[in-house]
């Protein structure tokens, strides 16, 4: 079965850098958008960045944007999210997500999700 496991979340300070990864397998990675989207704490999950099979076109949610790098190695079946500039308010469990074949921000149509993992940035 299809599974993503995501690592390299923490505590960092505000101002700066994290890397997380996601792992996937039990899919042909190299045929599927990959996305990531952060879940805080009393909010809904929201989208914040999404890849192409390649790797060529990238998208962001506009509270990202310039900070966060999405990309992927489809010889790892990994996808990467470099995370700098981090302020407090991107405190969150950040999943990482497949399924669609074109970018979307739509998580409903993100079939297959990982556990999380939590990113905490103090001020």
């Amino acid at each position: 079965q299809v599974q993503l496991v995501e690592s390299g979340g923490g505590l960092v300070q505000a101002g700066g850098s994290l890397r997380v990864s996601c792992v996937a397998s039990g899919l042909t990675f190299s045929r599927y958008v990959m996305g990531w989207f952060r879940q805080a704490p009393g909010k809904e999950r929201e989208f914040v960045a999404a890849i192409t099979f390649s790797g060529g076109s990238t998208y962001y949610a506009d509270s990202v944007k310039g900070r966060f790098t999405i990309s992927r190695d489809n010889a790892k079946n990994t996808v990467y999210l470099q995370m700098n500039s981090l302020k407090p308010e991107d405190t969150a469990v950040y999943y990482c997500a497949t399924g669609p074949r074109i970018l979307t921000v739509d998580k409903g149509h993100y079939t297959y999700w990982g556990q999380g993992t939590q990113v905490t940035v103090s001020s």
